[in-house]
């Protein structure tokens, strides 16, 4: 594959990073039950925990591709891909990043600090606030200043629409001005006539949840940072002022419109196995700007490097290779260009590809990616190369097997390219994996054979700053670990029933180890 280097491995972070990998002493976990039994929720977790710390540094506050906490990201999984045995390349290359901010977004005033999110995204419950297209690039602590606020308020409110109502504001100041009457380039306007160092425009009260979303490249004003917030947002920061000081706040946004960002791929394989058939097994390790990640993608990156590390001793009949794609976040820029860099041989030898995004979500559903589109209304013509659908319904079935032999109920989810595997069933390979749900609502129906809460998100911090380790289902992400690595062995061991490739030795070609008894849920 072209565009790759090998792991160096720096002595100092190495010692950092390594010093809790217990897996170069694991036990054979030759077969499924062994394995489910060493990849626990408590050892993902202990990844977990490393990749928010690494969001931290440089104050960036996420890993997005490109920055100081993805770098570093990459470099973690590497090496504790390194000590498990796997062999680790870094694919390198350059993408162009148009989300919005390049530091996670911050609004805070003493020790209450707001919830970001990207605004105009679909989710639910939607973020505190958002950073505004086209905002200029600023962080700045200083006086927060009400523009002639109207609260409460559902809707007639004037603020901003005169210079007037900017009269005593201290230059440099970080004005709060609510929606309503005038265009937001008006109120805008008269905030950069006025010398306000930053803009908080807030939501009126007949849509309390919803962020305001602004073009600023339509609206002059580019003194610095301006963000879009609901109406909660600015009746906390307002309480019962409509016009004046409402003390130092901090306020840190931005829209990137640098150069294109450099970053890369992790690819980790076993020197075992056969080389002429590759298990690929994918998981994006990059977050979006406003936060640290960690079930999107945390949770599937740290799953697959557990597995990684309990296979230690096993000796696979077929290669595994490990995939920690980068940009994800920006169009599966990442696992593109990891597919266009395989020669045709190279991609006829990958019999499958297994993909984990997002398998921890804390208002969780067990979902199998539909692979043979059996529960799909209209998939369309080009919904899958038809080289791939076979074997992409024979993964499938590995899932739901799985799932039912433990008594576990699970569901059908778009299989429609959306995530890293999409490249992969577009030039005819097999592919499948899980889902446990991000912005869509979890149903009255899902809730009584799953647990959780009916009308609230699968995810309620998908896209957000709150996507912390307390956004993370323990019980959930176990049992979507167990199936990872079930599946992740099945196919390492046979493909049979993918590619009609049987195993060598005496691995069943059904691979009928034995499983624990049906547990609950």
């Amino acid at each position: 594959m072209k565009g790759c280097r090998h792991l160096m491995l720096a002595a100092s972070l190495a010692v950092a990073l390594l010093a809790p990998a217990a897996a170069q002493a694991a036990p054979n976990n030759n077969n499924s039950a062994k394995l489910r039994a060493a990849v626990t929720a408590e050892g993902i977790m202990e990844h977990e925990a490393a990749l928010q710390e690494l969001a931290q540094i440089d104050d960036y506050g996420n890993r997005l591709s490109g920055t100081p906490g993805y770098d570093a990201s990459a470099e973690y999984v590497a090496e504790r891909a390194a000590a498990a045995g796997l062999e680790v390349m870094f694919q390198d290359f350059d993408y162009d990043y148009f989300l919005g901010d390049i530091k996670a977004p911050v609004l805070s005033r003493g020790a209450t600090s707001f919830n970001p999110g990207i605004i105009g995204g679909s989710v639910a419950p939607f973020a505190d606030f958002g950073t505004m297209f086209g905002s200029a690039t600023g962080d700045v602590t200083t006086t927060l200043w009400a523009v002639d606020l109207k609260l409460p308020s559902t809707g007639g409110s004037t603020s901003g629409c005169e210079a007037a109502d900017f009269t005593g504001m201290p230059a440099g100041a970080i004005a709060l001005i609510q929606r309503g009457t005038c265009n937001f380039a008006v109120k805008l306007a008269n905030a950069d006539a006025a010398g306000a160092g930053g803009v908080v425009l807030f939501n009126e009260g007949n849509a309390p949840d919803r962020m305001v979303s602004v073009f600023i490249a339509a609206a002059p004003f580019d003194n610095g940072p301006a963000v879009g917030a609901s109406f909660q947002v600015g009746q906390a920061l307002a309480g019962t002022t409509t016009s004046g000081s409402l003390g130092t706040t901090r306020l840190r946004a931005g829209w990137y419109a640098g150069p294109p960002l450099s970053t890369m791929n992790v690819i980790a394989e076993t020197p075992e196995g056969d080389p002429d058939n590759v298990i690929a097994v994918g998981a994006h390790l990059d977050s979006v700007g406003v936060g640290p990640g960690i079930n999107d993608n945390g949770s599937g990156s740290a799953g697959i490097l557990e597995i990684a590390e309990q296979l230690r001793k096993t000796k696979p009949r077929n290669k595994i290779r490990f995939l920690w794609f980068g940009a994800e976040e920006s169009g599966l820029v990442g696992s593109q260009f990891y597919v266009d860099s395989l020669t045709a041989d190279e991609r006829a030898r990958i019999a499958a590809m297994l993909n984990f995004d997002m398998i921890g979500s804390p208002n969780f559903v067990r979902f199998v990616y539909d692979g043979d589109l059996s529960d799909t209304a209209d998939p369309g013509e080009d919904a899958l190369d038809p080289a791939a659908r076979p074997g992409s319904a024979a993964i499938e079935d590995i899932f739901l097997d799985y799932f039912a032999s433990q008594g576990l109920a699970s569901e059908p989810t778009a299989f429609d390219g959306r995530s890293d595997y999409g490249p992969f069933i577009d030039v005819g390979i097999p592919a499948g994996g899980l889902f446990t749900g991000a912005e869509e609502v979890k149903t009255a129906e899902q809730a009584a054979i799953y647990g959780g809460a009916a009308g609230v998100a699968f995810d309620r911090c998908y896209h957000m700053g709150c996507d912390t380790v307390d956004n993370v289902n323990l019980v959930g992400l176990e049992q979507m670990a167990d199936a990872a690595a079930h599946a992740t062995l099945r196919l390492a061991m046979n493909t049979q029933s993918v590619n009609g490739q049987r195993g060598k030795g005496n691995f069943k070609p059904e691979d009928a180890e034995p499983l624990p008894a049906p547990a609950a849920g």
